[in-house]
Protein backbone atom coordinates (compact mmCIF):
# COMPACT_ATOMS: atom_id res chain seq x y z
CA UNK A 1 0.00 0.00 0.00
CA UNK A 2 1.06 3.59 -0.60
CA UNK A 3 -0.25 6.71 1.12
CA UNK A 4 0.07 10.42 0.43
CA UNK A 5 0.42 12.98 3.22
CA UNK A 6 0.32 16.70 2.48
CA UNK A 7 1.71 19.34 4.81
CA UNK A 8 0.60 22.68 3.44
CA UNK A 9 1.26 24.69 6.61
CA UNK A 10 3.66 24.64 9.52
CA UNK A 11 0.70 23.86 11.78
CA UNK A 12 -0.02 20.68 9.77
CA UNK A 13 3.50 19.45 10.43
CA UNK A 14 3.39 20.53 14.08
CA UNK A 15 0.27 18.41 14.64
CA UNK A 16 1.97 15.32 13.18
CA UNK A 17 4.96 15.80 15.47
CA UNK A 18 3.20 16.83 18.72
CA UNK A 19 4.43 20.43 18.73
CA UNK A 20 2.63 23.64 19.60
CA UNK A 21 2.40 26.28 16.90
CA UNK A 22 4.36 29.13 18.48
CA UNK A 23 4.55 30.96 15.14
CA UNK A 24 2.33 30.18 12.12
CA UNK A 25 5.21 30.39 9.64
CA UNK A 26 8.19 28.76 11.36
CA UNK A 27 9.19 26.16 13.91
CA UNK A 28 12.11 24.08 15.16
CA UNK A 29 10.87 20.58 15.90
CA UNK A 30 12.39 17.85 18.08
CA UNK A 31 11.23 14.64 16.42
CA UNK A 32 11.82 12.56 19.54
CA UNK A 33 8.62 14.21 20.87
CA UNK A 34 6.57 12.87 17.95
CA UNK A 35 4.44 9.77 18.29
CA UNK A 36 5.97 6.61 16.79
CA UNK A 37 5.22 6.42 13.07
CA UNK A 38 3.14 3.72 11.45
CA UNK A 39 1.76 5.74 8.49
CA UNK A 40 -1.61 3.98 8.80
CA UNK A 41 0.00 0.66 7.95
CA UNK A 42 1.45 1.84 4.62
CA UNK A 43 4.92 0.56 3.78
CA UNK A 44 5.39 3.31 1.19
CA UNK A 45 4.28 6.88 1.79
CA UNK A 46 4.78 10.15 -0.06
CA UNK A 47 5.22 13.35 1.92
CA UNK A 48 4.43 16.69 0.28
CA UNK A 49 5.81 19.86 1.86
CA UNK A 50 4.42 23.32 1.10
CA UNK A 51 7.34 25.01 2.89
CA UNK A 52 11.10 24.80 3.38
CA UNK A 53 12.43 22.03 5.62
CA UNK A 54 15.93 21.26 6.85
CA UNK A 55 16.20 17.86 8.50
CA UNK A 56 18.91 16.97 10.97
CA UNK A 57 17.82 13.50 11.90
CA UNK A 58 18.44 9.81 11.98
CA UNK A 59 15.86 7.62 10.28
CA UNK A 60 15.47 4.21 11.85
CA UNK A 61 13.19 1.59 10.38
CA UNK A 62 12.68 3.42 7.09
CA UNK A 63 14.47 4.45 3.92
CA UNK A 64 14.16 7.87 2.37
CA UNK A 65 13.98 8.30 -1.36
CA UNK A 66 13.69 11.40 -3.50
CA UNK A 67 13.48 11.08 -7.27
CA UNK A 68 15.33 7.94 -8.39
CA UNK A 69 17.83 7.79 -5.56
CA UNK A 70 17.80 6.25 -2.09
CA UNK A 71 19.11 8.47 0.64
CA UNK A 72 22.30 7.24 2.29
CA UNK A 73 21.33 8.59 5.69
CA UNK A 74 23.76 8.86 8.59
CA UNK A 75 23.61 10.53 11.97
CA UNK A 76 24.83 14.10 11.58
CA UNK A 77 23.42 14.58 8.09
CA UNK A 78 21.40 17.51 6.78
CA UNK A 79 18.72 17.16 4.13
CA UNK A 80 17.09 20.18 2.47
CA UNK A 81 13.56 20.26 1.05
CA UNK A 82 11.96 23.19 -0.76
CA UNK A 83 8.25 24.02 -1.14
CA UNK A 84 6.49 21.68 -3.54
CA UNK A 85 8.93 18.79 -3.17
CA UNK A 86 7.75 15.27 -2.45
CA UNK A 87 9.75 12.86 -0.32
CA UNK A 88 9.21 9.12 -0.48
CA UNK A 89 9.47 7.06 2.71
CA UNK A 90 9.67 3.28 2.61
CA UNK A 91 9.34 1.17 5.77
CA UNK A 92 9.24 -2.51 6.68
CA UNK A 93 5.73 -1.98 7.99
CA UNK A 94 6.89 -1.80 11.61
CA UNK A 95 6.32 1.16 13.91
CA UNK A 96 9.42 3.31 14.37
CA UNK A 97 10.39 6.39 16.36
CA UNK A 98 11.80 9.33 14.34
CA UNK A 99 14.84 10.99 15.88
CA UNK A 100 16.42 14.37 15.22
CA UNK A 101 15.41 17.96 14.52
CA UNK A 102 13.68 19.87 11.74
CA UNK A 103 13.74 23.54 10.86
CA UNK A 104 10.54 24.31 8.97
CA UNK A 105 9.74 27.76 7.58
CA UNK A 106 7.13 28.99 5.14
CA UNK A 107 8.09 31.22 2.17
CA UNK A 108 5.76 33.91 3.55
CA UNK A 109 8.06 34.29 6.56
CA UNK A 110 10.96 35.59 4.47
CA UNK A 111 9.08 37.84 2.05
CA UNK A 112 10.59 41.33 2.17
CA UNK A 113 13.75 40.16 3.95
CA UNK A 114 17.34 39.79 2.74
CA UNK A 115 16.88 36.02 3.00
CA UNK A 116 13.82 36.20 0.79
CA UNK A 117 15.85 37.95 -1.90
CA UNK A 118 18.70 35.43 -1.67
CA UNK A 119 16.91 32.14 -0.98
CA UNK A 120 17.37 30.93 -4.57
CA UNK A 121 21.14 31.22 -4.20
CA UNK A 122 21.13 28.29 -1.76
CA UNK A 123 21.31 25.63 -4.46
CA UNK A 124 21.25 22.77 -1.97
CA UNK A 125 17.47 23.15 -1.68
CA UNK A 126 17.43 21.66 -5.19
CA UNK A 127 19.77 18.75 -4.46
CA UNK A 128 18.65 15.13 -4.44
CA UNK A 129 18.54 13.28 -1.14
CA UNK A 130 21.63 11.24 -2.04
CA UNK A 131 23.50 14.56 -2.25
CA UNK A 132 22.83 15.44 1.38
CA UNK A 133 25.28 17.26 3.61
CA UNK A 134 27.28 15.07 6.00
CA UNK A 135 28.55 17.18 8.89
CA UNK A 136 31.24 16.72 11.53
CA UNK A 137 30.61 16.81 15.28
CA UNK A 138 31.94 20.37 15.39
CA UNK A 139 29.67 21.43 12.52
CA UNK A 140 26.75 19.74 14.24
CA UNK A 141 27.32 21.93 17.30
CA UNK A 142 27.12 25.03 15.11
CA UNK A 143 23.89 23.75 13.55
CA UNK A 144 22.33 23.09 16.94
CA UNK A 145 23.42 26.53 18.18
CA UNK A 146 21.69 28.19 15.20
CA UNK A 147 18.53 26.16 15.78
CA UNK A 148 18.54 27.02 19.48
CA UNK A 149 18.67 30.75 18.67
CA UNK A 150 15.64 30.39 16.41
CA UNK A 151 13.85 28.36 19.08
CA UNK A 152 14.66 31.06 21.65
CA UNK A 153 12.97 33.70 19.51
CA UNK A 154 9.91 31.49 19.06
CA UNK A 155 9.60 30.97 22.80
CA UNK A 156 9.88 34.74 23.40
CA UNK A 157 6.61 35.27 21.56
CA UNK A 158 5.85 37.21 18.40
CA UNK A 159 6.66 40.93 18.41
CA UNK A 160 7.79 43.52 15.86
CA UNK A 161 11.37 42.21 15.98
CA UNK A 162 10.54 38.52 15.56
CA UNK A 163 10.47 38.28 11.77
CA UNK A 164 13.77 40.10 11.30
CA UNK A 165 15.60 38.16 14.01
CA UNK A 166 14.26 34.75 12.99
CA UNK A 167 14.95 35.36 9.29
CA UNK A 168 18.47 36.59 10.13
CA UNK A 169 19.20 33.47 12.17
CA UNK A 170 17.86 31.20 9.42
CA UNK A 171 20.09 33.05 6.94
CA UNK A 172 23.09 32.60 9.25
CA UNK A 173 22.31 28.89 9.50
CA UNK A 174 22.04 28.51 5.70
CA UNK A 175 25.30 30.43 5.21
CA UNK A 176 27.03 27.94 7.49
CA UNK A 177 25.50 25.13 5.42
CA UNK A 178 26.94 26.77 2.30
CA UNK A 179 30.38 26.68 3.92
CA UNK A 180 29.94 23.05 5.00
CA UNK A 181 28.99 22.04 1.45
CA UNK A 182 32.12 23.72 0.11
CA UNK A 183 34.10 21.67 2.62
CA UNK A 184 32.30 18.51 1.50
CA UNK A 185 33.16 19.15 -2.14
CA UNK A 186 36.82 19.35 -1.10
CA UNK A 187 36.85 16.32 1.20
CA UNK A 188 35.16 14.21 -1.47
CA UNK A 189 37.73 15.20 -4.05
CA UNK A 190 38.28 11.69 -5.45
CA UNK A 191 34.55 11.12 -5.99
CA UNK A 192 34.26 14.54 -7.62
CA UNK A 193 37.10 13.85 -10.03
CA UNK A 194 35.33 10.65 -11.01
CA UNK A 195 32.23 12.68 -11.85
CA UNK A 196 34.27 15.09 -13.99
CA UNK A 197 35.85 12.20 -15.91
CA UNK A 198 32.41 10.72 -16.55
CA UNK A 199 31.16 14.16 -17.62
CA UNK A 200 33.92 14.42 -20.23
CA UNK A 201 33.14 10.91 -21.47
CA UNK A 202 29.41 11.68 -21.67
CA UNK A 203 30.10 14.81 -23.75
CA UNK A 204 32.35 12.86 -26.10
CA UNK A 205 29.76 10.11 -26.54
CA UNK A 206 27.00 12.66 -27.12
CA UNK A 207 28.76 14.42 -29.98
CA UNK A 208 30.08 11.19 -31.47
CA UNK A 209 26.52 9.94 -31.83
CA UNK A 210 23.43 11.21 -33.61
CA UNK A 211 22.11 12.62 -30.31
CA UNK A 212 22.62 16.28 -31.35
CA UNK A 213 20.42 15.76 -34.42
CA UNK A 214 17.77 13.96 -32.39
CA UNK A 215 17.88 15.86 -29.11
CA UNK A 216 19.44 19.20 -30.03
CA UNK A 217 22.00 21.08 -27.99
CA UNK A 218 22.89 19.32 -24.72
CA UNK A 219 22.07 21.00 -21.44
CA UNK A 220 23.52 20.87 -17.94
CA UNK A 221 20.35 19.08 -16.82
CA UNK A 222 20.85 16.41 -19.50
CA UNK A 223 24.34 15.49 -18.28
CA UNK A 224 23.30 15.74 -14.63
CA UNK A 225 20.52 13.22 -15.33
CA UNK A 226 22.99 10.97 -17.13
CA UNK A 227 25.17 11.02 -14.00
CA UNK A 228 22.20 10.53 -11.64
CA UNK A 229 22.77 13.92 -10.03
CA UNK A 230 20.56 16.95 -9.58
CA UNK A 231 21.39 19.82 -11.92
CA UNK A 232 22.13 22.12 -8.97
CA UNK A 233 24.53 19.70 -7.26
CA UNK A 234 26.23 18.81 -10.54
CA UNK A 235 26.68 22.47 -11.43
CA UNK A 236 28.08 23.34 -8.01
CA UNK A 237 30.42 20.34 -8.04
CA UNK A 238 31.86 21.28 -11.45
CA UNK A 239 32.24 24.93 -10.46
CA UNK A 240 33.97 24.05 -7.19
CA UNK A 241 36.37 21.63 -8.88
CA UNK A 242 37.26 23.62 -11.99
CA UNK A 243 36.29 27.25 -11.37
CA UNK A 244 34.09 27.14 -14.47
CA UNK A 245 30.41 26.37 -14.80
CA UNK A 246 29.13 23.14 -16.33
CA UNK A 247 27.52 25.21 -19.08
CA UNK A 248 30.92 26.76 -19.91
CA UNK A 249 32.46 23.29 -20.12
CA UNK A 250 29.77 22.16 -22.56
CA UNK A 251 30.19 25.25 -24.70
CA UNK A 252 34.00 24.94 -24.68
CA UNK A 253 33.70 21.33 -25.81
CA UNK A 254 31.24 22.29 -28.54
CA UNK A 255 33.43 25.09 -29.87
CA UNK A 256 36.46 22.80 -30.12
CA UNK A 257 34.43 20.37 -32.19
CA UNK A 258 33.06 23.24 -34.28
CA UNK A 259 36.59 24.49 -34.99
CA UNK A 260 37.67 21.06 -36.20
CA UNK A 261 34.61 20.72 -38.39
CA UNK A 262 35.22 24.07 -40.09
CA UNK A 263 38.45 22.64 -41.53
CA UNK A 264 36.34 20.15 -43.47
CA UNK A 265 35.65 22.23 -46.55
CA UNK A 266 33.30 19.54 -47.88
CA UNK A 267 30.72 20.57 -45.29
CA UNK A 268 28.81 23.80 -45.29
CA UNK A 269 28.29 25.89 -42.18
CA UNK A 270 24.64 24.81 -42.20
CA UNK A 271 25.63 21.14 -42.16
CA UNK A 272 28.04 21.72 -39.28
CA UNK A 273 25.37 23.61 -37.35
CA UNK A 274 22.92 20.72 -37.80
CA UNK A 275 25.49 18.11 -36.75
CA UNK A 276 26.11 20.02 -33.51
CA UNK A 277 22.42 20.25 -32.68
CA UNK A 278 21.60 23.82 -33.75
CA UNK A 279 18.20 24.25 -35.34
CA UNK A 280 19.21 27.32 -37.30
CA UNK A 281 22.61 28.12 -38.89
CA UNK A 282 22.37 31.76 -37.85
CA UNK A 283 22.26 30.68 -34.18
CA UNK A 284 25.42 28.65 -34.73
CA UNK A 285 27.08 31.63 -36.46
CA UNK A 286 26.31 33.90 -33.50
CA UNK A 287 27.50 31.32 -30.99
CA UNK A 288 30.74 30.70 -32.90
CA UNK A 289 31.54 34.38 -33.31
CA UNK A 290 30.84 35.10 -29.64
CA UNK A 291 33.21 32.32 -28.57
CA UNK A 292 35.95 32.66 -31.20
CA UNK A 293 35.69 36.24 -32.43
CA UNK A 294 35.07 35.21 -36.04
CA UNK A 295 32.21 33.65 -37.95
CA UNK A 296 32.73 30.02 -39.04
CA UNK A 297 33.47 31.11 -42.63
CA UNK A 298 35.91 33.80 -41.47
CA UNK A 299 37.66 31.28 -39.23
CA UNK A 300 37.84 28.81 -42.10
CA UNK A 301 39.44 31.39 -44.39
CA UNK A 302 41.96 32.41 -41.71
CA UNK A 303 43.06 28.82 -41.22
Amino acid sequence: MEGMYRFESINDYNILNNHKTLHPLVNVLDLSLANPRDWDGNKKVRLYFGFYCVFLKEFKGCDLRYGRQYYDYQEGTLLFVSPGQIMDVETDGQIYQPIGHVLAFHPDLIHGTALGQNIDSYNFFGYHTNEALHISDEEREIVMDCLSKIKYELNKGVDKHSKKLIASNIELFLNYCDRFYDRQFITRDNENKGVLEKFEAKMKNYFNSDAPQKLGLPTVTYFADELNLSANYFGDLVKNETGKSAKDHIQDYMIEIAKKKTFNTDKSVSEIAYELGFKYPQHFNRFFKKQVGYTPNEYRMLN
